[in-house]
């Protein structure tokens, strides 16, 4: 079946980075941020990574935000909720900071734009960790605009993460795609490859490649831009 829509990860595939440095600058940057509010640095990084691990798991009955928040609430209690406003002070300041740590490759946006003059759909499917203003962020840390997509996955609005086959599922049924006609560009050889339990096709970007699992990548189409644009036949 023809592939008519793309969906590119973020993290490593649009937006080059080792993902460990990453995380410590953007952990390390938000714990410092609250810390006078009474965080205790080290206490909070790793209740974000509880937050994080529940949204992980999350069954679709809430957003990943509520799931989140809801994490935060049984640790610090519901006050905690009247700290919201200094956590987004924080993505709009200092995590801007933060695409220090970050690559940059004009091929991605470069590619972004051939893809779409040739007619086909684009959209975002990054795991919806983070909320829009950061995913936002990102986009343009990679030389993009939030508008260049048609969609792209937030924790506001989503309700399952990558590598559940029920992330994939609500993002084709927001575009309204059949999965068979889509192809996932990734970077990650168990997020991104999950897709295929839809039927979609997947592309590895091979860059910033995560294979924690040691999985067999070798029958997927694979490379960098200018391979996948090959793959789609776009010269």
């Amino acid at each position: 079946m023809q592939i008519k829509t793309v969906l590119f990860d973020l993290d490593g595939t649009l937006l080059p980075m080792d993902q460990d440095v990453f995380a410590k600058a953007y952990f390390g940057g938000l714990a410092q941020k609250v810390a006078p509010c009474g965080f205790e640095p080290k206490a909070l990084i790793a209740n974000i990574w509880g937050g994080t691990e529940a949204m992980f798991k999350n069954d679709g009955t809430n957003t990943n935000e509520e799931v989140f928040w809801s994490h935060f609430e049984k640790v610090y209690g519901k006050e905690v909720r009247k700290y919201e406003p200094q956590f987004d002070a924080f993505y709009h300041a200092e995590f801007q900071e933060v695409q220090k740590v970050c690559g940059f490759n004009p091929a991605a946006a470069d590619a972004v734009r051939k893809i779409k003059e040739k007619g086909f759909r684009v959209a975002l499917a990054t795991n919806p960790l983070f909320p829009a203003f950061a995913t936002e962020s990102r986009i343009r840390w990679a030389g993009l605009n939030p508008e260049d997509f048609e969609a792209y996955t937030t924790y506001e609005n989503s309700r399952f993460c990558k590598p559940n086959p029920a992330y994939y599922q609500e993002v084709v049924d927001r575009l309204g795609v059949d999965p068979k006609e889509c192809l996932m560009v990734g970077n990650d050889g168990v997020e991104d490859v999950a897709a295929e339990k839809l039927g979609m096709k997947v592309f590895l970007l091979t860059d910033c490649l995560i294979n924690k699992k040691g999985v067999d990548l070798s029958g997927y189409p694979q490379g960098g831009f200018a391979e996948l644009l090959r793959y789609l036949e776009i010269e």
